[in-house]
């Protein structure tokens, strides 16, 4: 059967995804307070400076996460190849799948059958993955899903029914408010069946000042990041944001875990967006762009067990300023 989509569903396609990101935006900057989505953080430009970012002095998650999957592959493999059965390992938020590599390119050494299903927001990042992957790691199996994570699980189950280890690093459960990281693992948990597996990364508390350089590096590229989704705005929805009257402001609580980060409005000003919307801001005002939630060992226990998973085993750098845990769906 041939899947190729025609062109006339690659423009309607495009046309919805442009229609969702509109949509979101006038609702976002609409509410009080205002906000915009995260997840719209990775265009093209996006994920270069995350790239960016990520090779940063002060960003520390990165090479954390990279320590674990490149000292731990063999037992992180162990612990997921279970009976030797084929699976589908499922990457949620695949970005360039550097930590995943180093997984991948042990489980080819093992012979073991497997196929690699990366899931991603961004169409830029799934066309680079499935071009790249087969030749940099021969024999490997790859299924690239472009679009929401549920939607893409959904999918998945539907290309195949063999059992499922779905990865979910980068400490990307951060990027929500502690309640809906907990309710976002138990709709994970529905998409799942018994025996399935997931290897999800958490980034855990330390001192204050470590996480906050980490999202307020001296290079300013967390603010470019930042920005680059308001310029975003300006390329796909004919927006006029003047970045620079808007600056960007990070937070840390030690005692909630919770970093955040804001764009604050130099001045008072308006913003056209498309010929239809006028965004008013006044000087001082803030957007909350995005969440980075930082977790104990016995939160990240609770929420597994809290969603239907049971926790069997936890991988840590030498710091302990990270985890990767492997929990079994129940």
């Amino acid at each position: 059967m041939d899947t190729t989509l025609t062109q006339s569903e690659l423009n309607e396609a495009s046309k919805t995804k442009t229609n969702q990101f509109y949509n979101d935006v006038i609702t976002g900057l609409s509410s009080s307070p205002k906000r915009l989505s995260s997840k719209y953080f990775y265009d093209a430009v996006g994920d270069k400076l995350f790239q960016d970012l990520m090779n940063s002095p002060e960003y520390y998650p990165t090479n954390c996460e990279l320590e674990i999957f490149s000292k731990k592959t063999a037992e992180i493999t162990d612990a997921i190849i279970t009976d030797g059965n084929p699976f589908d390992l499922i990457e949620l938020g695949a970005g360039d799948a550097m930590k995943s590599t180093y997984l991948l390119k042990y489980l080819l050494a093992q012979k073991a059958e497997f196929t690699y299903l990366p899931i991603d927001i961004s169409d830029n990042v799934i066309s680079y993955l499935t071009i790249t992957l087969p030749v940099t790691l021969p024999g490997l199996k790859v299924t690239g899903l472009n679009g929401e994570y549920f939607q893409m699980l959904t999918r998945a189950a539907s290309i195949s029914s063999r059992r499922k280890v779905v990865l979910f690093l980068g400490s990307n459960i951060g990027n929500m408010p502690v309640n809906d990281a907990i309710e976002f693992c138990r709709e994970l948990r529905k998409h799942l069946s018994p025996g399935d597996m997931v290897l999800i990364g958490m980034d855990l508390k330390k001192n204050p000042k470590t996480v906050l350089a980490a999202y307020n590096d001296k290079e300013g590229i967390t603010k470019r990041f930042n920005l680059n989704l308001l310029e975003r705005i300006n390329r796909e929805l004919d927006a006029n944001f003047d970045v620079s009257k808007f600056e960007h402001y990070p937070t840390y609580d030690p005692e909630t875990g919770a970093c955040k980060s804001y764009l604050i409005s130099t001045t008072d000003q308006q913003v056209n967006i498309g010929d239809k919307e006028t965004i008013t801001f006044a000087k001082d005002e803030y957007i909350y762009m995005e969440i980075s939630q930082k977790f104990t060992t016995q939160q990240a226990g609770q929420m597994a067990a809290s969603a239907g998973f049971s926790q069997i085993a936890e991988f840590f750098d030498s710091k302990k300023w990270f985890t990767d845990a492997i929990w079994v769906a129940v």
